[in-house]
């Protein structure tokens, strides 16, 4: 670069550079036995993609190559060789039949929600707990607790649930865990006429109702009760589901635990009324308003403007509530005027 660029002789650029006169004729000479060395590294880097020149040095003295581990590094890098960046696995995504976005519940056994959730007993071996949600009454079906969940096993879950309930969903909604996308599951949801709702991958919130079942049974069970073995935990989450369905307050059905919602509505529908959840709801208040005791006055009953504008009347003079310009009565205390001295 010296001699080209700024026209120096090769005695004062070497000086310059430190570097001996010779190196400036020295001819490199290859191996006779390097364009050989080089095919077979590609052919090995070909065979075996995720190993490198480690691996391959050492196979290359079992086949007899005297080389040294440096000069097979060398070469692997001059080929370009390398091992190349882990993909991450591509993930099995179930088929829906109705998207998830545009699936609402809209009476009961229409969305039954799955979902899959974790433990672990007193000697550390894992709990696999399988939640099946109503998604209209927030019934929660069945919560199926054991060591092992496999796809077969969801299924015959489903199959149970089925033959107590006398008919299978309309759909389904699950994520896409390979018990939920196998073909167990694909095969049930044909030959029972259900259609299957996927969520997105890592869209949890897709599934809301199954996921707000899952968090409350972690905060008020596998949060505080330790199990010490695998009966143990069967029972206890037996217990918890029946105080859940029977007995615990839902915000989501006015304050009415979902086998009494459930209950409610089957009566709703036998008698010809609207079958929805609204409507139950409404006809739950107004059941739950006649049962309070009200008393009232005849002051009270009195439909006059009058009176109304008497009953929000300020004991202190100030104008009605209606801005009605009634007279306040005489009872009404009057407040002594401070006179300063």
């Amino acid at each position: 670069m010296l001699n080209d660029r700024l026209g120096l002789s090769e005695r004062r650029a070497c000086r310059i550079m430190g570097q001996h006169r010779s190196t400036q004729r020295y001819e490199p000479r290859r191996a006779p036995d390097e364009a050989a060395l080089r095919a077979r590294l590609r052919a090995f880097s070909a065979e075996r993609p995720r190993w490198g020149y480690r691996q391959a040095h050492t196979r290359l003295h079992e086949e007899g190559w005297r080389v040294n581990r440096k000069r097979v590094q060398r070469l692997w890098r001059e080929e370009g060789l390398r091992v190349p960046v882990r993909k991450r696995k591509r993930q099995r995504v179930g088929e829906s039949t109705v998207p998830a976005s545009r699936l609402a519940a809209e009476r009961p056994n229409h969305v039954w929600a799955l979902d899959f959730q974790f433990d672990e007993t007193a000697d550390g071996r894992i709990l696999k707990l399988l939640h099946v949600v109503d998604e209209f009454t927030r019934e929660a079906l069945a919560v199926c607790c054991e060591r092992r969940i496999d796809a077969d096993e969801t299924v015959a879950t489903l199959e149970r649930l089925v033959a107590e309930r006398g008919r299978a969903p309309e759909h389904v909604r699950c994520d896409n865990g390979p018990e939920l996308t196998a073909n167990a599951l694909r095969d049930w949801c044909r030959f029972s006429g259900t259609g299957a709702s996927y969520i997105e991958p890592g869209s949890p919130w897709q599934n809301p109702y199954v996921e707000s079942f899952g968090s409350r049974i972690r905060d008020e069970l596998l949060a505080v009760e330790q199990f010490s073995c695998l009966a143990e935990a069967r029972v206890m989450v037996a217990d918890w589901r029946h105080d859940y369905n029977q007995h615990r307050p839902h915000s989501a059905l006015g304050m009415i635990p979902p086998a009494r919602f459930a209950a409610g509505w089957h009566r709703h529908h036998e008698n010809g009324r609207p079958d929805s959840r609204a409507e139950t709801l409404q006809g739950r208040r107004r059941q739950h308003s006649a049962s309070i005791p009200t008393t009232t006055t005849a002051k009270a009953a009195d439909p006059t403007p009058k009176a109304a504008a008497v009953s929000l009347r300020s004991p202190y003079g100030l104008a009605p509530r209606d801005g009605s310009t009634t007279v306040p009565p005489t009872t009404i205390p009057r407040l002594p005027l401070r006179v300063d001295q």
